[in-house]
């Protein structure tokens, strides 16, 4: 399993960070080769990428949300990967996103080159695109506020 770490800091708010990203469909504006994610219902997306020629499907569920702090999922079928989106406030106008992406290559020729370098690469990239993106909308779109975070039997949040 490859693991990659990427943060930006962008200068807007923590929740228009988060409610922007919240706005799964519009991945494909500012992530270089997700061609398509559709939000299903609360907790589970379908994403259609092509990088470097390969192209992917698969489902994923978000196992945690916690409003202005994180969004964890995992892959449930198709391509292997989880990972997890998190977000800092740095002051009134100001937040640090940052991506934690676990993954595994798949196919002879993901195995066989440099797959997690690409990937890496792609995760700053895609990133700083966010940025650009966050940063020249006078106001993000509202983004979905609900709570998915595990909780125990009297409702407590485990995480």
């Amino acid at each position: 399993m490859s693991i990659i770490e990427k943060s930006v800091t962008v200068d807007v708010p923590v929740r228009v960070a988060y409610d922007q990203w919240t706005r799964f469909e519009s991945f494909p504006v500012f992530m270089d080769g997700v061609e398509e994610v559709r939000q299903l219902d609360d907790t589970h997306l379908h994403w259609t990428v092509q990088i470097a020629g390969i192209r992917r499907d698969w489902a994923a569920e978000i196992v945690d949300q916690t409003p202005d702090e994180r969004i964890t999922w995992r892959a449930t079928d198709g391509t292997t990967n989880a990972g997890t989106v998190s977000f800092a406030s740095l002051g009134d106008d100001s937040s640090r996103v940052t991506l934690r992406l676990e993954f595994e290559p798949e196919g002879i020729v993901e195995k066989a080159g440099d797959v997690s370098r690409l990937v890496a690469h792609q995760a700053s990239s895609d990133l700083e695109e966010f940025k650009r993106f966050i940063e020249a909308r006078p106001e993000a779109p509202d983004g979905w506020r609900g709570d998915t975070s595990p909780r125990d039997a009297d409702n407590r949040t485990l995480l």
